[in-house]
């Protein structure tokens, strides 16, 4: 290879992509070509149109950006052609696409965003998922998913956390392991309709200064080693990923993007990491734009390749410029060759070579099938977390229900999240439960009562809030229409405005404080005062401090953003064709005060507040029915083990309720003594169960050596004899336990 088709190889187009276009959007052989005489390594997001630098981006509506499936498989296929056939070396690309909860595209399926996902505690449900964003990927021609996120996350004011699995280390990681074996299976080369997975974003991202994205991370290395980094850690020896994305924060003082211990070191030293690091979108130029840790972009792209990154994504303009800085003698093309190794050996494992083109008459067929639409149903409704229910209003009877009035502006015009496509039907709550009024013969009306923007266009700069005296005027509309109500459901939240990536200081979307936005509580606070049975649904992105909801709504939903079958969903839940068994994958603060608020808290923590309860709003784990579960204390099959051993637990739980449901056996380990100091609570196991009135089963785990370990003065991972205590139950708070003895290794 020569240099210049070395440094290609690490190199990535996307704004740049209408240069090699014709004027009707199709890919021009000839023009790239032209562009790029010594081929290219990866090419961003083959879905979109973008012909011009500046357009919306994912996630945007009312645009025709996208393309539909059949003419993103047939571009798909003729970039693949080019590269095969008029390239010196025919090398593929690694097409990347996002697919952050379904295939960020046109007319693809739609699933609950990824916190709600998490909040299943249901791996198998993640997997399957994944499995169908994978298929609709590789149908279109994409081979390469920019998901699953692993990061954990300790700060709800930050706009990305609706991306995340949650706040806890072991979740993040199962629920990540499952999302990787619904992208890409368990072998290589890659099985037909699986795509490669990105970890991301490598780390600790979900805990920036202030709440702010990119924000500095401020920890010390066995906070880092024991909370941020032990999902990716756990997913890469578990999966096939084969591709780490760098985060775009600082940590201590050293960017992601050009830190040597993290990448170098740890990744590919400690793990043995063989896969290739994707940067993220202008990661590798932030080295000198944005931190000033590289005085130009030349340098910014070296340190960047030093510290183990292979690809510069979207479009390369730090790493454009290795082949003048190799010439020059500025930077060791021994670098140049790692890297292209790397990307070439992902390519050949992959079956890059050998994977035929996409083919546009398969395509559409086989985006947003029957069966795929059912799942989404299906994993909105398991996703949904019932954190009240007084005297048992849920699940509504149809004979009982009366006249229903459905309030919120997002429940005639439902949000999904960010990073979602643009599905080719979103079924709003207003629908699901107009439907089931038809059915059932009861009346639905619907008022706005309370609206947040004046749009939710997810990559929109300017947020344009909607006037309180708007709203006012729609509050008094809706308590009028509530007096003629006998059951209302009221949907409140967020948006994609609300709550999202800020990418910039133009884009924002992490908050201050926590509470609802707007007047949603004023709207809430005046339908409450009829006294009237209210459901209220949150659909919502970031977790909430919602106290005057958790008071006085008569039943609350926490169901995030639920997906495009959110209103049938909802109906299902509502009227209990579906039952409610997701847990909280978040502690939900009471206000935003007591933040960083999470479970895994040191001895020192949480003393006590002056002016307020220092108990969370909702607890991690979290999560009722509308049945009742008994969970026994954990029997250990011994009482003592020695370093290196495991033990055997068994839990039984028992639907002591009338009808049947889900609960989540969770399984925690406390230590009481330890070398160093430690959480005082780590989950290490979690299974859902699914139990008809009166059943019971027993539930089996295993404690391994690992579980027993610690990171040690020194900093290295080595057992931790003492006693701990072996506590299960259906929350983080609801806990029995039993006592084990670890001894020293004999």
């Amino acid at each position: 290879m020569t240099l210049d088709e070395k440094v290609m190889q690490l190199q990535c187009i996307w704004s740049g992509k209408s240069a090699l276009q014709d004027p009707d959007g199709s890919f021009s052989p000839d023009k790239a070509s032209r562009r790029l005489p010594h081929g290219l390594g990866m090419l961003a997001r083959p879905c979109e149109r973008q012909v011009d630098v500046g357009l919306d981006v994912i996630g945007d509506t009312g645009r025709d950006v996208h393309r539909d499936a059949a003419d993103t498989a047939r571009y798909s296929g003729a970039v693949q052609r080019w590269a095969r056939e008029h390239t010196r070396l025919g090398i593929p690309l690694l097409l990347h696409e996002e697919a952050l909860h379904g295939y960020a595209a046109r007319g693809a399926t739609s699933f609950p965003q990824a916190i709600a996902l998490a909040s299943s505690f249901d791996p198998a449900l993640v997997t399957e998922v994944f499995g169908v964003a994978a298929a609709e990927m590789r149908v279109r021609g994409a081979n390469l998913a920019l998901a699953p996120v692993v990061d954990v996350a300790r700060d709800p004011r930050w706009g990305r956390i609706e991306e995340t699995f949650g706040e806890d280390p072991l979740l993040c990681a199962e629920i990540g392991k499952a999302a990787v074996r619904g992208f890409s299976g368990d072998t290589l080369p890659l099985a037909r309709g699986k795509v490669l997975a990105t970890l991301k974003h490598f780390a600790a991202y979900g805990q920036p200064e202030s709440g702010t994205n990119t924000g500095p991370v401020s920890v010390g290395e066995r906070v880092l080693r024991e909370e941020f980094l032990a999902p990716f850690e756990d997913v890469l020896a578990a999966t096939k990923a084969v591709a780490v994305m760098p985060a775009y924060n600082e940590i201590d003082g050293i960017p992601a993007h050009g830190h040597d211990w993290l990448l170098n070191r740890v990744l590919r030293g400690e793990w043995r990491f063989d896969g290739i690091v994707v940067g993220d979108y202008g990661g590798v130029g932030n080295l000198a734009n944005r931190f000033k840790v590289a005085a130009d972009l030349e340098q910014a792209a070296a340190m960047a390749l030093a510290a183990g990154v292979d690809v510069d994504t979207p479009d390369a303009r730090a790493f454009q410029k290795l082949a003048e800085g190799v010439r020059a003698g500025r930077i060791d093309i021994a670098l140049v060759d790692q890297a292209v190794a790397r990307v070439l050996r992902v390519k050949f494992e992959a079956g890059l070579f050998e994977m035929a083109d996409a083919d546009p008459a398969a395509a559409d067929a086989a985006t947003a099938t029957p069966a795929a639409i059912a799942l989404a149903r299906k994993a909105a409704a398991r996703c949904a977390v019932l954190l009240r229910n007084e005297g048992g209003l849920l699940p509504l009877g149809a004979d009982k229900v009366g006249r229903m009035l459905v309030l919120g502006t997002h429940a005639r015009d439902t949000p999904i999240g960010g990073y979602s496509g643009v599905p080719r039907k979103v079924v709003s709550v207003l629908e699901g439960l107009q439907e089931e009024g038809v059915r059932a013969g009861f009346p639905v009306a619907y008022a706005e009562g309370v609206r947040l923007t004046e749009q939710r266009i997810w990559g929109q700069d300017p947020i344009n809030f909607t006037p309180p005296e708007v709203n006012r005027r729609l509050i008094a509309e809706a308590v009028e229409a509530a007096r003629a109500a006998d059951t209302i459901v009221m949907v409140l939240g967020d948006n994609e405005m609300t709550a999202r990536e800020a990418w910039s200081e133009r884009h924002l979307g992490d908050r201050l404080g926590l509470d609802l936005l707007g007047q949603q509580n004023a709207l809430a606070q005046a339908i409450f005062d009829l006294g009237k049975p209210t459901v209220v649904l949150l659909l919502n992105g970031r977790p909430l401090s919602v106290n005057l909801l958790a008071r006085r709504a008569t039943a609350l939903i926490e169901g995030w953003y639920m997906g495009q079958e959110t209103g049938h969903a909802v109906a299902d839940l509502l009227f209990g064709r579906a039952t409610p068994g997701g847990k909280l994958p978040v502690t939900i603060a009471r206000d935003a005060g007591q933040l960083p608020v999470h479970y895994r808290t040191k001895v020192g923590a949480r003393r006590g507040y002056l002016d307020g309860p220092v108990e969370p709003l909702y607890p991690f784990g979290f999560g009722l029915s509308y049945t009742r579960f008994a969970i026994g204390a954990p029997q250990l099959d011994r009482s003592s083990i020695r370093a290196g051993e495991s033990v055997r637990v068994r839990v039984e739980v028992a639907n002591v309720g009338t009808r049947e449901g889900d609960e989540v056996v969770q399984l925690y380990l406390s230590p009481e003594s330890g070398p160093v100091t430690r959480a005082t609570l780590a989950l290490r196991a979690f299974h859902r169960v699914t139990l008809a009135p009166g059943q019971r089963r027993t539930v089996a785990f295993t404690l391994g050596p690992r579980d027993f370990h610690a990171w040690d003065r020194a900093m290295r991972r080595q057992p931790a004899p003492g006693t701990y205590q072996v506590r299960a139950g259906a929350s983080s708070v609801q806990l029995a336990s039993a006592p084990l003895r670890v001894l020293p290794a004999a």
